[in-house]
């Protein structure tokens, strides 16, 4: 099988050095690297032009539009293997990174996606806490991801990260990075509404904590500042992931969905009780989160109403007439 990896890049010329060594030093060669660049990221392209690629396949995509999203659909259109993995400028794919994908993929036709963990660096200091619940989409609409937790053998799970994630490209077919996802930079859960299309489709998701990467979280140049509050990287964040699942539940769960997150919520997206909980401790801080996360309940399903079923139409059929050319398996997919 044919490896492509895909890195969008965005002024991070030490990080994105430690990432492409990483790939020099891999155990299955890789056989195409696509970096996507902002045209006006002037110290990436200064480091790419002093590089040594060193026999690396590296291949160059420049892209003007803010975000994740349109860096990674502008590297969608160059891919060429029959593998296409994707991980951050700060990370480090481990070296059997891609050896254990594709052996994964070469075990089952019908596995469309793959992920694995991230073990994030702090300094000198490796997050090694442990969870065996990964990447999960409960019944009522609460995601789980601990992706950078995960342990045990490989399983199936609903949800992939994107530090994190490769995909079969005839699973993929005419399937493209959801363009409604809103941030300028990070634009939190596209990975989401991408996993969640390939399962639509039929295919299966696998979660194996021995495909591993080292994730040394860096700077963001955009509003989402990680564990920052500000009040639009929230609404932006609850926005993206309202609208992933209202487009992805079904009819009777997209209502409990609803209910859950105004009424409950979690501790990263609050809801009266999460509010309640919180208010003694974060006082106003409390309350600006609850709004805000209310803000982006609304706006989530407006932009839902507004555009329908957009899985339909922008190529979630198609992947599973693909999934059934290759494994065989009849019947329309189901909604």
């Amino acid at each position: 099988m044919k490896n492509t990896v895909l890195i969008p890049t965005y002024r991070r010329p030490l990080d994105l050095s430690r990432c492409l060594s990483a790939l020099q030093a891999q155990t299955k060669p890789v056989d195409q690297v696509i970096v996507v660049v902002r045209d006006t990221d002037t110290q990436t392209w200064q480091f790419l032009q002093a590089f040594p690629a060193h026999h690396l396949p590296l291949q160059i995509v420049t892209v003007a539009i803010p975000g994740v999203v349109a860096a990674l659909n502008a590297g969608l259109a160059v891919v060429e293997g029959d593998v296409l993995s994707i991980t951050d400028d700060d990370a480090a794919p481990r070296p059997d990174w891609l050896e254990k994908i594709n052996a994964h993929l070469l075990a089952d036709a019908k596995i469309g996606g793959v992920g694995g963990r991230d073990w994030i660096h702090y300094g000198d200091k490796i997050e090694d806490e442990s969870r065996a619940v990964v990447g999960e989409l409960q019944w009522f609409g609460r995601v789980i991801g601990n992706h950078h937790l995960g342990v045990g053998a490989a399983r199936p799970v609903d949800v992939l990260k994107g530090v994190n994630m490769s995909f079969r490209t005839q699973a993929i077919a005419n399937l493209r990075f959801d363009e409604r996802m809103r941030g300028s930079g990070a634009q939190v859960h596209f990975e989401m509404a991408f996993t969640l299309a390939l399962k639509r489709a039929g295919w299966q998701i696998i979660y194996d904590p021995q495909v591993a990467v080292d994730h040394y979280p860096a700077q963001r140049f955009d509003e989402d500042q990680r564990n920052n509050f500000n009040a639009i990287a929230q609404i932006n964040l609850v926005h993206n992931e309202t609208l992933v699942l209202l487009e992805h539940l079904s009819p009777l769960r997209r209502l409990i969905f609803l209910l859950w997150a105004i009424f409950i919520g979690t501790r990263d997206c609050f809801g009266c009780l999460q509010w309640l909980r919180f208010f003694p401790s974060q006082g106003r801080l409390a309350t600006r989160k609850l709004l805000a996360s209310w803000r982006g309940r609304w706006q989530g399903w407006q932009t839902w109403q507004v555009t329908g079923d957009r899985l339909e139409v922008t190529g979630y059929r198609g992947a599973a007439l693909r999934l059934r050319s290759v494994t065989g398996v009849q019947g329309e997919p189901k909604n």
